[in-house]
């Protein structure tokens, strides 16, 4: 019983980080990323459809993105889309494609970036502490019903704090490191 609840928290701990880890590529770091992209949607045939599958996107070089859809009647949808996105850069449509030019990122922009890097960062440790006091709701439920004793109960909350103290160091860790490589010049 109390492993189910162990093994439960872990994995939506772990999925609290891998949410975390998605969200920060839509961080623009130094070199720019397709993924800076990815909430772009295009209304394609009256259903909003991500950029990624009504054309290739592609990195050309560490500045510049790519768009080729595959139905040239979208260019303007993806242009118009891109633009109101706001991701950094205007899209140029040369009537075969779209190519986004991304200037060089100032000190201003790196601190924003890992700004908001923080800012996911912290949510992410919100949904491990939320997931920490479901796991000790589970157990104090436990103990209330009888199914474990208080010692029981009071051994299983120490372990749902270590496992919560695992991941919380592991989203500090993953936030020095890429606090360094979006602030690196």
């Amino acid at each position: 019983m109390l492993n189910e609840i162990f093994n439960e928290c872990e994995t939506k701990m772990k999925s609290g980080i891998e949410h975390m880890l998605k969200d920060f590529k839509t961080l623009r770091t130094g070199k720019v990323t397709t993924a800076v992209l990815d909430n772009v949607k295009i209304d394609y045939y009256g259903t909003p459809t991500p950029l990624d599958q009504v054309g290739s996107v592609i990195a050309q070089d560490a500045t510049t993105i790519v768009v080729n859809p595959w139905e040239k009647n979208l260019l303007a949808d993806i242009e118009s889309a891109i633009s109101a996105a706001n991701v950094g850069a205007t899209p140029n449509n040369d009537g075969e494609q779209i190519k986004l030019f991304f200037p060089a990122m100032t000190v201003e922009q790196r601190q924003e970036s890992a700004k908001k890097m923080k800012g996911m960062g912290e949510n992410a440790k919100v949904s491990i502490r939320n997931d920490r006091k479901n796991a000790n709701d589970q157990i104090k439920k436990l103990e209330k019903d009888k199914e474990v004793t208080i010692d029981e109960s009071k051994s299983a909350q120490d372990n749902i704090q270590k496992i919560t103290d695992k991941f919380i160091a592991e989203i500090d860790s993953i936030l020095k490191t890429k606090e360094a490589e979006i602030l690196k010049v």
